[in-house]
């Protein structure tokens, strides 16, 4: 990790302006280093009770998704915004849990341009590299899990997992930690409609229209901000 690392307004801008995949995962935890959280006020979420996630698992995803896109001076964090709600939601879905993927064998390592390959549904990713995580802090520090470790520390493990140099059990890292980060990431930018992106809160940090039926003339602007607040699928103004 270099000393000069990117913003997080860096980060929020990356993965809105690039393809998912172009933005390698190590953007995300090296943008956590420099989030400032001072006279910022945090929202906050509205109640949910998670169906998919057990009380475990809900409070590793609390602390995890706190550290991927945390509050800072330039807008919300993804915890204020619902995206645990989006995730416990899209866990339930008939594509987290497999069902409009090809899952028949064999499993094989093959090249990324050939895609995932693997066994598991993303539902089962998330939960099984869950209890590995936890698996693996227990074991270093024990009668702990991760949602119990101080934020440097967990922002260790993260970097560790993104590279793929966190030795799990039944699960890589890797695997686990790009998917992770890519549910976060939907989450954080999606219609309000699924749960995330309250009140269009990161539509409204990044200038993003929304569902605005007419914006041409503001196609080509790059000098000045969307003077208009966002429109969701529901057609409510931001």
């Amino acid at each position: 990790m270099s000393e000069q690392s990117p913003s997080r307004r860096w980060l929020i801008k990356s993965l809105v302006f690039m393809p998912i995949g172009a933005v390698g995962a190590g953007a995300a935890v090296r943008g956590l280093q420099a989030a400032d959280t001072s006279g910022a006020p945090a929202g906050t979420p509205n109640a949910y009770t998670p169906a998919f996630f057990s009380a475990i698992e809900w409070r590793f995803l609390n602390a995890a998704v706190d550290r991927l896109i945390p509050h800072d001076e330039h807008g919300p964090g993804a915890i204020e915004l619902g995206v645990l709600e989006f995730l416990d939601r899209h866990m339930q879905t008939p594509y987290a849990a497999g069902d409009t993927w090809y899952m028949q064998g064999p499993f094989l390592k093959a090249a990324p341009e050939f895609g995932y390959q693997g066994k598991l549904a993303l539902r089962d990713i998330l939960r099984v590299g869950i209890k590995a995580v936890d698996g693996y802090v227990t074991s270093q520090n024990p009668g702990k899990v991760f949602a119990d470790l101080d934020k440097s520390q967990q922002e260790g493990l993260l970097k560790a997992a993104e590279k793929g140099e966190l030795k799990l059990e039944d699960i890589s890292s890797k695997l686990f930690f790009s998917n992770l980060l890519g549910e976060v990431r939907n989450g954080y930018f999606a219609d309000p409609k699924h749960g995330g992106n309250k009140d269009m809160g990161a539509w409204k940090m990044i200038g993003y229209p929304g569902m605005r039926a007419d914006y041409l003339d503001w196609v080509e602007v790059r000098d000045k901000p969307y003077p208009i607040g966002p429109v969701d699928l529901a057609g409510r103004r931001g």
